[in-house]
């Protein structure tokens, strides 16, 4: 009896030593697989709708550069609308690796929701803005010749933008018809008088810019189209030759930024490679890629090669002449702010 139990304990002791030794065995592969798997990472970036063009081509040379450089591939997913919207999606939960907004108050939203770290501005070059652009007026009819943003409204033209609320376009459209009043000496009040007039001529208010584009070009509206110039020089490259003009006296530097979403960089396990693809877009190669698609390039040197392409603006003015962002969301567009009186007496 006593043998057997003591055959009893020693074949129980041999079955746990091989459970341990499988376990451990177990545990070892699995750490193996993580190994592999963390060769593949994914990022999402979340962007504003008129960047399509010019990601496609950027993405595909930043996935090449990380594999030669790392020996890792790395997938995006991409998502593009308007600006506005697409940062609520971020802040109710679109887990973004990257976002490559319109404007930095956006950003700024993401920043309060607790999603991105105070300072992100002084992570990238160039304070993170990433491309500039300005606004364009492109008309339906050849003959009809548009030099300053006041002959909107002295010819009464129906005129297509897309809703601030919802389209980081067109707050900078906004915003260039306001500065163009108060940065040449007129007053708030001239100013509020000359948006109001443009905005009683604006028979749709689309989400975003590039369904402002498809009312305009597709659904046929509106006189005149309110648009970034990166756009129409990309519908112009496209074969759509419509007529268009840059208003050289007055204009906003349409500055967009990009960050990465530290919390989500930080779930993810994808801190390293999304801060190395926002390092990326400043590069020559990524610059020249924006600079193609119609931006006008942070980076110097590329800047200067692609200057025929872009025409000087005298009085080029910034949020920041307007007060910065904060006074800026807070006296035009925040809910019964002046964009909201505004169209309120539609």
């Amino acid at each position: 009896m006593i043998r057997a139990e003591k055959g009893w304990a020693l074949w129980a002791i041999a079955v746990l030593l091989l459970g341990g030794l499988s376990a451990c065995g177990g545990n070892q592969e699995t750490a193996q697989t993580g190994g592999k798997e963390s060769e593949n990472q994914k990022l999402t970036l979340v962007s504003y709708a008129v960047t399509r063009n010019a990601y496609e081509k950027i993405i595909p040379k930043f996935v090449k550069q990380w594999q030669e450089k790392t020996g890792k591939t790395v997938t995006f997913d991409q998502s593009y609308g308007g600006s506005g919207s697409q940062t609520r999606a971020v802040v109710d939960g679109l887990e973004a690796d990257v976002v490559a907004l319109a404007l930095s108050s956006d950003v700024q939203k993401i920043e309060k929701a607790g999603l991105i770290e105070p300072k992100w501005e002084a992570e990238a070059p160039n304070n993170s803005i990433v491309t500039k652009s300005v606004v364009a007026f492109v008309t339906r009819k050849p003959d009809l010749k548009l030099a300053q943003w006041s002959e909107l409204a002295e010819k009464n033209l129906k005129v297509i933008t897309a809703n601030p609320k919802t389209s980081g376009g067109a707050r900078w459209n906004f915003l260039g018809l306001w500065g163009s009043v108060t940065q040449s000496g007129g007053t708030p009040a001239q100013a509020q008088a000359f948006v109001e007039k443009i905005y009683q001529n604006v028979p749709v208010l689309p989400k975003d810019a590039r369904e402002a584009s498809d009312v305009f070009y597709k659904q046929g509206q509106g006189d005149v189209l309110l648009n970034y110039e990166n756009e129409v020089i990309l519908a112009k490259q496209k074969g759509e030759n419509q007529p268009y003009s840059v208003p050289t006296d007055y204009n906003i530097s349409i500055d967009a930024p990009v960050a990465v979403v530290d919390s989500n960089v930080d779930k993810h396990g994808t801190r390293e490679v999304a801060e190395a693809f926002v390092k990326f877009l400043f590069t020559p190669e990524a610059q020249k890629d924006f600079a193609e698609s119609g931006f006008r390039p942070v980076d110097q040197t590329v800047a200067k090669e692609y200057a025929s392409q872009y025409p000087t603006v005298k009085h080029l003015f910034t949020v920041q002449d307007l007060g910065g962002w904060e006074k800026v969301q807070t006296e035009f567009f925040d809910d019964g702010a002046i964009f909201d009186k505004i169209t309120a007496k539609k």
